[in-house]
């Protein structure tokens, strides 16, 4: 797996169900479609996606999400950087845990935060996200499993199922 496969999954998942075109996720994703056909196969050998590479395997995805995400994908939290807000200094976790101390960013020149820079799942999902409010919740909880503390991991992992799961209809 590549880091830009959970986006992929994740942004696929967020459609509930709705049919769409490769074409359309790869350009809202700022991927080639090479690159999109290629992230999917892999999900597809996973089990984290339907052979159909419609339909994204909800269980599975949590799981590895819950289980897997901080191992695969680490992160550390860098220098203060200006930049979107990510983990629980975004939403929807930013309703429920107020830190002033650990505000955690994606680093992004248009941001309007201050914080320590996590690097994302990749180079430009700041500018995705900031298009699309459901993905960019979606990858924020995923963060806060990546970076955050056992009550913070603990909250993301809940919402992040609840929200997948709601997806499945």
């Amino acid at each position: 797996m590549k880091p830009q496969d959970v986006v992929i999954l994740l942004k696929i998942a967020s459609l509930k169900g709705v049919p769409f075109f490769q074409s359309d996720i790869a350009e809202e994703l700022h991927i080639s479609k090479s690159e999109l056909s290629e992230s999917l196969n892999r999900s597809v050998f996973a089990g984290l996606m339907m052979p159909d590479k419609r339909n994204v395997m909800n269980l599975g995805l949590i799981e590895f999400l819950k289980g897997g995400l901080r191992y695969v994908f680490p992160a550390e939290p860098g220098k203060k950087v200006k930049g979107i807000a990510t983990a629980h200094s975004a939403p929807p976790l930013n309703k429920t845990i107020v830190s002033e101390k650990d505000v955690y960013v994606w680093p992004y020149a248009k941001g309007d935060k201050m914080g320590q820079a996590i690097e994302p799942l990749y180079k430009l999902l700041p500018e995705v996200a900031a298009n699309d409010k459901e993905l960019y919740e979606l990858l924020a909880l995923t963060d806060a499993l990546r970076v955050g503390r056992a009550r913070e991991k603990a909250l993301a992992a809940e919402l992040l199922e609840k929200k997948i799961m709601s997806y499945a209809g």
